[in-house]
C-alpha cells in the first residue's frame, strides 16, 4: 500500500517527529514521515496522542480537511506528529550565538516591552561594562526606545522587566520553527513555550 504519485502540497506539509521519549526531534515534510511510518521506523499519533503503526494508520478514516495523499487502496491520512521507535537521545542545540538566533528565540519581539513592530537590537541583560558576557543567558533581543531607556544599567535599576529569562534554546526543532507562519495546534503540548515565541 505505498503512496503513488502525490501532491507536492501534502509532501511539503509538516509533520513534528519525537523521541520514544517524547521529545521533538525536528520537523520533516510529510513525505519523509510517510516513509518512516510505512517502513516501520516511527508510529503516527492520533488526536488523542496514542501511537499506530503503518496498518493501523492506514485503517483510520480521514477527517474532512485533514491533509491526505491517495494510494492503491484510498485516502491515506498525513500524520501531524511521528514517534520514532528507537531514537532516544535528547537532542541538544547546535545553535550558533548570532544575532539572527537570538532574535529567533525571541520571537522577533521586544524581550522587554514585547513590541514586534520596532527595529530590534541586541541588549546585554548584565552590561558589557559591568562584566556581563556575550552569551545566550546574557543577551536578549530589544528595541531601540528601550535599549536607550535602559543604557548600562540592569533591567531592575532601570525599572524594567524582561518578559522571560533568556535561555540557551534546547531543542534543533528552533531553527525550523522559523519561518514556519502556523504551527499546528496539536503539537503545542511538544513544544509550549518555543511555538510562542516563534509565533
Amino acid at each position: 500500500m505505498e503512496p503513488r504519485t502525490l501532491p507536492r502540497d501534502v509532501l511539503r506539509h509538516p509533520v513534528l517527529v519525537l523521541n520514544r521519549s517524547y521529545h521533538p526531534v525536528r520537523i520533516t515534510s510529510a513525505k519523509e514521515a510517510l516513509s518512516l511510518l510505512f517502513c516501520g521506523r516511527a508510529e503516527a499519533l492520533d488526536a488523542g496522542y496514542e501511537p499506530h503503526d503503518f496498518a493501523e494508520w492506514s485503517r483510520l478514516p480521514v477527517e474532512a480537511g485533514a491533509p491526505q495523499v491517495r494510494t492503491m487502496r484510498g485516502a491515506l491520512r498525513v500524520p501531524t506528529i511521528l514517534l520514532l521507535r528507537e531514537y532516544n537521545r535528547i537532542p541538544r542545540t547546535p545553535l550558533r550565538l548570532s544575532r539572527r538566533n537570538v532574535f529567533l528565540r525571541d520571537g522577533n519581539r521586544c524581550m522587554y516591552c514585547d513590541d514586534e513592530e520596532g527595529e530590534l537590537t541586541i541588549d546585554h541583560v548584565l552590561p558589557k561594562s559591568r562584566g556581563g558576557q556575550s552569551q545566550w543567558e546574557n543577551l536578549v533581543a530589544c528595541c531601540r526606545a528601550c535599549n536607550l531607556a535602559k543604557g548600562r544599567r540592569t533591567p531592575d535599576e532601570a525599572g524594567m522587566k524582561l518578559r522571560e529569562k533568556p535561555l540557551r534554546p534546547t531543542w534543533t526543532v528552533v531553527i525550523q520553527l522559523d519561518g514556519l507562519r502556523d504551527p499546528l495546534p496539536a503539537w503545542e503540548p511538544f513544544l509550549g513555550q518555543l511555538l510562542k515565541r516563534a509565533s
